[in-house]
């Protein structure tokens, strides 16, 4: 009964390869996440193009050797496998192959809750898998209806079930519209209260759920690990001078997202396009966290979103054990605001930043008397903290931005 149980806890032993230069900490990451087990891992020296497997035959063969002495499942690799390398590999070292978008696709579908994530998942699956039915026969020549002297041989199993996915992917894409639209619906009431928007975005697991909570107050799910959040969360944030804004979590980026990922999550991520504000929340105590940020730039640019206002947020300064990754970071980032969502060290620092480039930074105007339609508009567009008058003028002491600020720029006290 012990050894059953033990089989039955048993762990997807895999065998991970990736390109030169590649120290595949990432994939290890995201094979620890989909709960998997390292066998051993392979850095390949160099990498050829090769129409069977992207390699030379006598590679490959190598690599399976080993996969079998490590006696692993499986065999992941960290760059894009076409449908044909992968049947490839498969034939060849006679167990599963994958490429890490099918790693990251899988942990989506673990990860997902709401419908919407669910239909979004189920979408990318299926638009990933399509090309890989092939892979799944070993007999191509299978096949339903028709007999000899009819119209027609009729079709094999693999064209069934690829025309049934494709109608599988209709029928996903026509109940992902009727949520999407439902979703829009919701955005436009909150548009309808003139509230400024804040999006938290980043690399994965860089502690933008744990950001949330500590601003807020929030109880959004927290893990160590990739993807932990995939739905996005908003909630109010109520500032220091009392003007209250909503701040949104976002699902977390990686390098070499599937793309029927980024389309599938368009919807998601337009969170991110239509914010008044975007906060890139870096893991400072990541040596990698300058290429998480130029990957961040590049998924923002591919949904649109790369013109928004940003200020950068240097996370888990409390967890920094080289002062030099801090400081490289700050030269690079000299706006940016260090904090602990841990220990909340900064939070106020934090909150005052995103005052200012939400609401303006807080300074003195002497406004005419006779100024009346200027005063109006900042009474309705600006945050007044202080407001005298006198018999020729009005002193305000406010945060003002737009239009608004460049017609009370002529009155400021400097």
């Amino acid at each position: 009964m012990i050894d059953l149980e033990e089989e039955q806890n048993k762990k997807v032993r895999a065998f991970l390869v990736g390109e030169p230069g590649n120290d595949l900490h990432e994939l290890a990451g995201l094979v620890d996440t989909l709960g998997l087990e390292i066998s051993q891992t392979l850095t390949l020296t160099r990498l050829e193009v090769q129409p069977a497997y992207g390699m030379g035959s006598g590679k490959a063969q190598e690599i399976c050797t080993l996969a079998k002495e490590a006696q692993s499942d499986c065999i992941i690799f960290d760059f894009n496998l076409e449908p044909t390398k992968q049947r490839n590999w498969e034939k060849l070292s006679k167990i599963p192959c994958f490429d890490r978008q099918e790693v990251i696709i899988r942990i989506f579908a673990q990860r997902a809750q709401t419908k919407e994530a669910v239909l979004q998942v189920e979408l990318a699956r299926l638009t990933y898998s399509l090309p890989r039915l092939a892979h799944s026969y070993g007999d191509m020549a299978r096949q339903r209806g028709g007999s000899y002297g009819s119209k027609g041989a009729g079709e094999t199993q693999l064209e069934l079930d690829q025309r049934r996915i494709r109608q599988r992917i209709a029928q996903t894409k026509k109940e992902l519209d009727e949520v999407i639209k439902i979703r829009n619906t919701q955005r436009k009431r909150r548009s309808s209260i003139p509230v400024p928007g804040c999006a938290l975005i980043g690399y994965t697991n860089a502690g933008k759920s744990s950001l949330l909570n500590a601003l807020t107050g929030a109880d959004t799910f927290v893990e160590n690990k990739l993807f932990a959040t995939l739905d996005p969360l908003t909630r109010k944030l109520n500032l220091k001078d009392g003007n209250g804004i909503l701040l949104t979590d976002t699902v977390g980026f990686i390098s070499n997202l599937p793309h029927s990922l980024i389309d599938a999550f368009k919807s998601t991520l337009s969170e991110a396009a239509l914010a008044d504000l975007l906060l890139i929340v870096l893991d400072a105590s990541d040596p990698n966290a300058s290429l998480h940020y130029q990957t961040v730039v590049k998924v923002l640019t591919e949904i649109n979103a790369d013109q928004n206002e940003r200020l950068i947020v240097l996370n888990k300064c409390d967890n920094i054990q080289d002062a030099s990754l801090l400081y490289s970071l700050k030269v690079q980032f000299p706006d940016a605001v260090c904090v602990s969502a841990k220990t909340h060290m900064g939070l106020t620092d934090l909150q005052n930043a995103i005052s200012k480039k939400l609401l303006g930074a807080l300074r003195t105007y002497n406004i005419p008397g006779h100024e009346f339609a200027l005063i109006r508009e900042i009474r309705a567009n600006g945050v007044i903290t202080k407001e005298e008058w006198t018999d020729t003028h009005v002193q305000i002491t406010a945060r003002i931005t737009g239009r608004t600020q460049a017609l009370a720029k002529p009155y400021a006290i400097d």
